[in-house]
């Protein structure tokens, strides 16, 4: 963070500088110099950052930074509370239990809609598969025109199942079922003819008989993001940067490690077996965390406006804040 943030005084020292040769501000610049001094040697604070997440590959590297002491580390407090639906989720950011949260750009962009002021701080880890029910016997995505699919709407995966039905030229009928669990039975049982779900889920379907039809990644659709509320953003920037130090150390770990060797710590956040398996069946290197691209972010937010669920079509630069990731 240091490094980045001495560099930016650099370019906004020297921009001062020439303007003041034609006004005579040498104190302007001078006082540009100190502030961005004063910014760099910020500690980390004390105050806990409370954080949600859902039961999903993308919680994993928050997860391992508290219980492998990356947190610790960086002398960073974090506190993750775990939710097993995006709604209940979303009430705990609107009753401000949370600085911060897993979600998606059209959960940023529907907070906004809804005076809660959060910024989008980097994308996730995540591989979202479309699933068919073994009972279906659809084994093409296309073949799902006319059929049902069940799925929470208004979120990433409504998102990612229009896009498939725009790619391969289909309709399909959405069924709202509550839980991980309830949806997980209509599926296996017949009731609905496919399901969109992440990792671990995706892969104990698919060991129970449902056919996967595709994944996010096939289309890089790559719209999870973790979030965090502006006035940590605005108050406790230093504290952002540890957490995404930390996250990245997680990563590293997740790279150098078999998932089998830190199971036990899965299984204590209610990760099943297939999450460990799911994990070491994967042969490229995860990435330290990175911004949601301004296409990807363009792209859904039109998406949600479409669909009804904001009125406006904000900005990249409204939503966004990367200067945590970004931080050395």
């Amino acid at each position: 963070m240091k490094k980045m943030l001495l560099g930016l005084g650099i370019v906004l020292l020297g921009a001062v500088s020439l303007s003041a040769c034609g006004n005579g501000n040498d104190k302007t610049a001078a006082s540009s110099q100190e502030s961005t001094a004063a910014s760099t040697e910020a500690k980390v604070t004390d105050q806990a950052l409370n954080i949600g997440v859902l039961p999903a590959e993308s919680a994993i590297p928050i997860i391992l930074s508290k219980e492998e002491g990356f947190f610790d580390k960086v002398g960073l407090t974090v506190e993750i509370k775990s939710f097993t639906s995006p709604n209940d989720r979303n009430v705990a950011v609107q009753s401000k239990e949370l600085e911060g949260t897993i979600g998606d750009v059209m959960t940023a962009a529907a907070f906004k809609k809804n005076g809660i002021d959060m910024k989008i701080t980097s994308g996730i880890l995540e591989d979202f598969k479309v699933l068919a029910s073994p009972q279906s016997e659809i084994t093409e995505m296309k073949d799902l025109d006319k059929h049902t699919v069940t799925l929470v709407p208004n979120f990433i995966l409504e998102y990612i199942m229009d896009e498939f039905a725009k790619k391969d030229n289909f309709t399909y009928e959405v069924v709202e079922i509550a839980s991980f669990s309830a949806r997980s039975e209509a599926l296996l049982n017949g009731q609905v003819d496919a399901a969109v779900y992440t990792e671990p889920q995706a892969s104990m379907l698919a060991k129970q008989g449902a056919v996967v039809l595709g994944s996010s990644q096939d289309l890089d659709i790559y719209g999870g993001t973790i979030q965090f509320m502006d006035t940590v953003l605005d108050e406790r920037p230093q504290d952002i940067a540890a957490f995404y130090a930390a996250y990245n150390q997680a990563i590293d770990y997740m790279n150098e490690h078999k998932a089998s060797e830190y199971a036990d710590i899965l299984t204590k956040y209610q990760f099943p077996d297939a999450m460990s398996q799911y994990l070491d069946s994967k042969t490229d290197d995860y990435p330290h965390a990175q911004a949601v691209t301004q296409e990807q972010f363009d792209n859904i937010i039109k998406w949600s406006k479409d669909k009804g669920q904001i009125d406006e079509a904000y900005k990249y630069d409204e939503l966004t804040d990367f200067n945590g990731i970004n931080a050395k």
